[in-house]
């Protein structure tokens, strides 16, 4: 929470302020009625950024008893945590009331989703960074800081993730982006430690920060003016992809993403949207608006319908092996593209770049490596 400085009443003097390193400004207070100006008192102001963790909750009470509290123990000085309620409607407003009076409670009367709901709630924070939690996440006491310390280093990074572990498997990275997101030249998400749906064990192979294409919406640190002057999440992706399609925007305006191993989360996974036809169809509709908003001309006229082939050979494999439903997702997905764009829904960027122009882009086809040449592992398929 913010921190607040109690100033003494007695003291009449000014004061002297010496600067010194980490932003931090020591003042010494002298009191006017000692005759040699003796040291009255000293205190130390906190002048580091404020840093707002925002969980947005959806019927998860379950997940908030679990897991807030270790939230709660994070060490840094300016810090508030938020939970923005997105409509609930088991008892989670209860608990927080009751259980958690510390963190500061926004609601909302309709579930508007991952990324509407981050766009309404974060309209209602004041904060320099914004750090957006997954309710199904663990975190380690210390993992603001090297975040902080990433971004305060370099007004270009616009984001930054921690490395995001197994919370079953805590020497495993974790499907949701792993230690730090990339992208192939056909849209093709994968991570730093994942790919498709193999995860690595963390070996220490991935400990260093580097500059990545996406930064995971599970635990993602980012600029709170940046966010709003990219007018924040695609409300219409609704869930998936949001924070992908939000980085690629970044990255066209000129800022940069990073991994910040330094940092380090436990991530459920998978905790707040069922598995499913829902998901399925968000994932692959959401990734085919994504790439149509974001592509330059040149390579949209071929890479969507390259995908398209792509998306139906999965369709026409998962109908084979017996899951009706994914293929109907598959189906309803590509119905859905065509509907956001005949219905005039697509936002397209403004001054799209070539992929290959961008941080975190594997200029070949992941689906190759993964399936024909069998490679499962980052460092396998991006030398």
């Amino acid at each position: 929470m913010d921190t607040n400085t109690q100033w003494d009443d007695s003291i009449n003097l000014g004061s002297v302020i010496k600067f010194v390193p980490f932003a931090y400004i020591e003042v010494s207070f002298f009191n006017a009625n000692s005759h040699n100006l003796g040291l009255h008192s000293q205190k130390q102001i906190s002048l580091k950024p404020k840093v707002a963790i925002v969980i947005l909750n959806f019927n998860g009470v379950h997940h908030l008893r679990s897991f807030l509290p270790s939230v709660m123990a994070t060490q840094y000085d300016n810090l508030e945590i938020v939970v923005a309620d997105n409509g609930s409607t088991d008892h989670s407003l209860e608990v927080l009331n009751n259980e958690f009076p510390q963190v500061t409670l926004i609601t909302h009367k309709t579930n508007e989703g991952f990324a509407g709901g981050y766009n309404w709630a974060l309209k209602e924070v004041k904060a320099d960074y914004y750090v957006l939690l997954n309710s199904d996440v663990e975190v380690d006491a210390q993992w603001i800081h090297p975040m902080v310390d990433l971004l305060e280093s370099n007004a270009s990074i616009g984001a930054c993730q921690p490395k995001v572990l197994s919370f079953s498997e805590k020497d495993s990275f974790e499907y949701a982006g792993a230690a730090g997101g990339w992208i192939d030249a056909l849209g093709y998400p994968f991570s730093r430690g994942r790919v498709f749906d193999v995860c690595e064990k963390d070996l220490g192979q991935y400990n260093q920060s580097s500059p990545i294409f996406w930064a995971t919406g599970a635990a993602m640190m980012i600029r709170s003016s940046l966010f709003h002057q990219l007018n924040g999440f695609d409300d219409s992706f609704f869930a998936h992809q949001e924070e992908i399609d939000l980085c690629w925007r970044m990255q066209l305006l000129g800022f940069h993403l990073y991994a910040c191993p330094n940092a380090k989360v436990y991530h459920v996974g998978a905790g707040t949207l069922p598995r499913g036809g829902r998901k399925v169809f968000l994932n692959f509709r959401n990734n085919l608006i994504m790439l149509t908003k974001n592509l330059p001309l040149q390579e949209l006229v071929w890479k969507i319908p390259f995908r398209f082939a792509l998306d139906a050979i999965s369709a026409w494999k998962g109908l084979f092996s017996g899951d009706f439903s994914f293929f109907r997702a598959i189906v309803a997905a590509h119905f859905g593209y065509f509907s956001h764009i005949l219905t005039g829904k697509l936002k397209r960027s403004k001054s799209p770049k070539p992929m290959k122009s961008l941080d975190g882009v594997y200029n070949g086809s992941l689906v190759w490596d993964y399936f024909i040449k069998n490679k499962q592992h980052f460092n396998k398929i991006v030398l």
